[in-house]
């Protein structure tokens, strides 16, 4: 049996449950922040290769060069997963995420000029298995609409896709992030960060702490009640993951 990169991301695919419908619920959020992510990623390539029409969900090795084989080992492993997936979506980016592997060992260059296009589109079939492409996207715990390639390409990007920071972003209900910020410390590099957690019709306000967890918090309701000489600013999961990831790293010290 090969052991190339093919092979590594076939083993991968073989670990998946995808019909894990309570990893999909539970990881909704994260799964949510990776599609976008590999959307984003998707139309980049797409529009550098003249492969708009093909996009959302295609082999983008294809459109690079379409000389690119599998061990014949990976392809016939590759077919027997294939047969048991739907839709036709989800096979396509399967077999694309297999093959792409082969075109990076072989031209290891191509990351020079955008990131690895397969890579949160795996880890998001990681979390929970795969997806329905409806009027929506229906990842089986959350729906995110699709739009079009050209808005996709000019998303901000997911600056992590490490599992501590995207389990950190999960959790039950809707989440609403909030920045705390003051002199010297501005919405991009606030002195923390604060979630409203509403889970049926529970709410639950809490910090993300040095402790890299989060843990229940007064703030929100103090500074409703007037004691607000810190000031807070609503932001995205996005922003909210740069600072997990940022305090993570930080706390973390040289390696």
């Amino acid at each position: 049996m090969s052991n190339t990169p093919s092979r590594k991301v076939l083993n991968r695919l073989l670990a998946i449950d995808w019909a894990d419908d309570t990893a999909a619920f539970q990881h909704a959020p994260s799964r949510a922040l990776l599609m976008r992510e590999y959307l984003r990623r998707a139309a980049l390539w797409a529009q550098s290769y003249k492969a708009e029409r093909s996009w959302p969900f295609f082999d983008i090795a294809a459109h690079i060069d379409v000389t690119i084989t599998t061990p014949l080992d990976v392809t016939e492993d590759l077919e027997q997963i294939l047969k048991d997936l739907a839709p036709a979506s989800l096979r396509t980016t399967c077999s694309g995420a297999v093959r792409w592997a082969a075109l990076r060992d072989a031209r290891p260059d191509l990351l020079e000029k955008f990131p690895d296009p397969y890579e949160p589109l795996l880890r998001m079939y990681e979390r929970g298995g795969g997806f329905y492409l409806q009027e929506y996207l229906d990842l089986n715990g959350v729906m995110i609409p699709l739009r079009n390639v050209e808005s996709n390409a000019s998303t901000t990007p997911l600056v992590t896709l490490s599992p501590a920071t995207l389990d950190a972003l999960d959790g039950e209900g809707e989440s609403t992030y909030f920045a705390k910020i003051s002199d010297g410390y501005p919405r991009h590099s606030p002195r923390g960060i604060v979630r409203r957690r509403v889970d049926d019709d529970q709410t639950h306000d809490e910090a993300f702490t040095r402790n890299l967890r989060w843990e229940p918090t007064e703030y929100l309701k103090l500074y409703d009640l007037g004691h607000n000489d810190i000031d807070h600013v609503q932001i995205t999961e996005i922003e909210a993951a740069t600072f997990i990831e940022t305090l993570t790293e930080k706390l973390a010290g040289p390696s």
